[in-house]
């Protein structure tokens, strides 16, 4: 989940349009950390509403042919994620991602099959990946604590070291605010921050070079995320995905960076080995 206007990285600029947003971006971090507070169906409700938002959103983005379908196969899969999530069955969420995306492929038309295979797999993954981590038994609220530290510390430090800094682009292209100096501020304190978050949480033993190398890697996924987005979005001619967020546009754009640290944290959980899939984060 972004913490600031998806201009992360931005060059130097005004902060005239800072304001606003910021006040809608404290309300959905307050919503995001009380649902991790209260864990349980409270934090499995919020990320469902929020994977059918991100559904949703995919499939009017990308447009085509049994759009209502579609939503419906999503929908579905991001509530048996949530589900597979909360009781650690990774296989059968596996499964049903990969037969639900098939289905929106199929309602598609010719041009945007693998698109919407791919938006299934993009709402229902880090729906899995957040209520799988949060279910884990001893780490599982300090999981999500610590990606929401790194992808909410890359994305303000990217913002503002952007706007501060400036310097070239990143990648223009895709994404025209975007330099490398906030990319670089913004990756590098991010995963400082999700270090200090596991030595709060755990103490020495959860803040180790498993936790920094997983908390570098997960801010730099976070964005990649961002520009994935950006460029998905460029491909089909649409500046936001949708207009659900006053003054920030859609669900998808505030959490592009979050669902990509997700699906990474989720990844390095299964191969991990450890049968909680938290401690797979902070230890060797």
């Amino acid at each position: 989940m972004s913490a600031t206007p998806k201009s992360a990285g931005a060059g130097a600029g005004g902060f005239a349009d800072l304001g606003p947003r910021v006040i809608s971006a404290l309300v959905m971090v307050a919503a995001a950390l009380a649902a991790l507070y209260l864990g349980g169906d409270v934090f499995a409700s919020f990320w469902i509403v929020a994977g059918f938002a991100i559904n949703w959103e995919w499939q009017g983005l990308i447009g085509g042919a049994r759009r209502r379908w579609r939503v419906a196969a999503g929908g579905v899969a991001v509530a048996a994620a949530a589900a597979f999530g909360q009781t650690g069955l990774v296989g059968p969420a596996a499964l049903s991602l990969g037969v639900l995306a098939f289905v929106a492929a199929l309602l598609a038309g010719p041009e945007r099959r693998l698109w919407a295979a791919a938006g299934v797999f993009y709402a229902g993954a880090p729906i899995f990946s957040v209520c799988w981590l949060r279910q884990s038994p001893d780490h599982g609220l300090l999981a999500i604590a610590f990606l929401f530290a790194i992808v909410w510390g890359t994305d303000v430090f990217a913002y503002f070291g952007g706007r501060l800094i400036g310097g070239p682009k990143l990648w223009p292209r895709v994404s025209a605010g975007k330099t490398w100096s906030g990319t670089i501020t913004g990756v590098v304190s991010g995963a400082a921050l999700g270090l200090a978050t596991a030595w709060f949480g755990g103490g020495p033993a959860l803040a180790g070079g498993k936790t920094f190398l997983v908390a570098l890697l997960a801010a730099a996924v976070s964005q990649m995320g961002d520009l994935a987005e950006s460029s998905v979005k460029r491909r089909f001619g649409v500046k936001d995905s949708s207009r659900i967020i006053p003054g920030h546009g859609g669900v998808m754009d505030r959490l592009d960076g979050f669902i990509f640290a997700s699906i990474l944290a989720a990844a390095i959980s299964v191969v991990g080995g450890k049968p909680s899939a938290a401690d797979n984060l902070f230890l060797w």
